[in-house]
Formats: C-alpha cells, sequence, structure tokens
C-alpha cells in the first residue's frame, strides 16, 4: 500500500479488525494489534508472521483512554511514526428505550464514541507534524438515522461519522487523511447476536475488500453495500412522521411486561 508502512488497528482479535489486519500485513504493512483478548491477538500475529507478515501484538482495552493513548503513542515512538491508525473497535446492543438505563448505554457510548475519538486522536498532531498519516474509523449506516432498539448504537455512530467529516475538513492540505467507513450488516461475531433480518449482509472478506481499497484511494466516505446505501439515503430524506411510522412498523410490537 503506498506511502503506509505502518499501522496501528483496534479489535483485531476478531471481525473486521481481524481480516484487515491480516490483510494489511499480506500487503507489507508493519501491524499493531489492539484488543482486549490477548491469546487472539497472539494467535492473529502467529498467522501474520508464518506468512511472512510482521506484527506487534498490545493486549489493551480501548474503554482505558489512558492507556489506550499511550499504547498508540508508544507503537508511534517504537515504529517511527505511525502511518495508519485504524478505531475498529465497537460494540452494540438492542434495547427498548422505554427501558434503557445509564448501564444499558454506558459500555456502548465509552467504547464507540470515547474509544473511537481517543484513537484517532493519540497521535493527531504528531501525524500534522509530519505531514504525513491516514486515519481510518468504522461508522455504519446505522447512524444515518435513529434506529428502533438502537438509540445509543445509532447514537454513537452518528457521532463517529460526523467526527470523521470535521476532522477531514480541518485536515484537508496537511498530508492527513481521513477515512469514515459506513458497513451495512457485515457477517461477525458481533452481528451473529441479532436476532432480526439483516438484509444485504456480507462476508467479512467482502467488508474489507470495501475499506482496503477506500484507504488505497483516501477516500473520504466507504460506504457499502450499494442497495444498503441507496436505501438508507433515501430513508435520511423521509419526513420524521413518515420515518416514525416506518422503523415503529420495523421495529415490531412493544414489548410486555
Amino acid at each position: 500500500m503506498e506511502g503506509i508502512r505502518t499501522a496501528f488497528v483496534t479489535g483485531a482479535s476478531s471481525g473486521i479488525g481481524w481480516s484487515l489486519a491480516h490483510r494489511l500485513a499480506a500487503r507489507g504493512v508493519e501491524v499493531v494489534l489492539f484488543a482486549r483478548r490477548a491469546e487472539h491477538l497472539e494467535a492473529l500475529a502467529g498467522e501474520i508472521r508464518a506468512g511472512g507478515g510482521k506484527a506487534r501484538v498490545m493486549p489493551g482495552d480501548v474503554r482505558d483512554t489512558a492507556a489506550l493513548i499511550a499504547a498508540v503513542q508508544r507503537a508511534d515512538d517504537e515504529l517511527g511514526g505511525l502511518d495508519l491508525v485504524v478505531a475498529n473497535a465497537g460494540v452494540g446492543s438492542e434495547k427498548w428505550s422505554g427501558r434503557l438505563r445509564w448501564e444499558d448505554i454506558e459500555p456502548t457510548i465509552t467504547v464507540n464514541v470515547a474509544g473511537t475519538a481517543a484513537t484517532l486522536t493519540a497521535v493527531l498532531p504528531r501525524m500534522v507534524e509530519r505531514g504525513r498519516g491516514h486515519l481510518v474509523g468504522i461508522s455504519s449506516l446505522a447512524g444515518f438515522r435513529g434506529l428502533p432498539r438502537n438509540a445509543a448504537y445509532s447514537a454513537s455512530k452518528a457521532f463517529v461519522s460526523t467526527f470523521l467529516e470535521a476532522l477531514r475538513v480541518d485536515l484537508r492540505g496537511t498530508g492527513v487523511y481521513v477515512t469514515d467507513v459506513q458497513p451495512g450488516f457485515v457477517r461477525t461475531p458481533m452481528t451473529a447476536r441479532n436476532t432480526f433480518r439483516m438484509p444485504f449482509l456480507l462476508d467479512v472478506e467482502e467488508a474489507v475488500d470495501e475499506i482496503v481499497r477506500g484507504i488505497e484511494k483516501r477516500q473520504g466516505v466507504v460506504a457499502f453495500p450499494a442497495p444498503m446505501v441507496a436505501a438508507v439515503r433515501a430513508g435520511r430524506l423521509l419526513p420524521n412522521a413518515l420515518w416514525d411510522r416506518a422503523a415503529a412498523r420495523a421495529r415490531g410490537k412493544r414489548p410486555r411486561g
């Protein structure tokens, strides 16, 4: 990948993070793997090294933002400057809003908002000073509108997209590129828990194909799959009254008890 020799990837122990790190390493990028499950990271690093690639393992939790920032900065120091930082770690859960409590949504906000922002800004001033770098955040098409039973998740991903957009505008001309990845449904351990129908569900390798192409082209936004993108963009144009009725039908009956 032109201009990218080192990368830091959060949430690398499974799903998109695992596959993206593997793909980057196969293209000659030295990857730093960050996630809570050290044994999974070691397994991935072993696969990468067996294939002739380079990988470093840094176990950690994005919820501990101070430790996360220190880890990104340490990787930046040890590798002579990170070229790519990917804020991939994310969580989500379904719950009807009439039963939401802070403790239900705190993990989603802490990981998807605070963890993502900490990852993306950990070495941002250094990248600007060097005049090179690429920041990638994994948001979601779920951030286009508030989805039923997903108040915290939709809001957290809307934050990520808006944050990345503002970074992209501010950093124009600095040599630091910003990419907002907006996937639809991707077959990962996180989506495996979903109990609802997931239209246009993609395998993780298909999603990583899209992400890698977007990074290579330095695209500002990488949204996929196309049919889902068209549907959510159309939904964004609906008046609130129509959206509320359509979303309520999708939600189904109000839970009892």
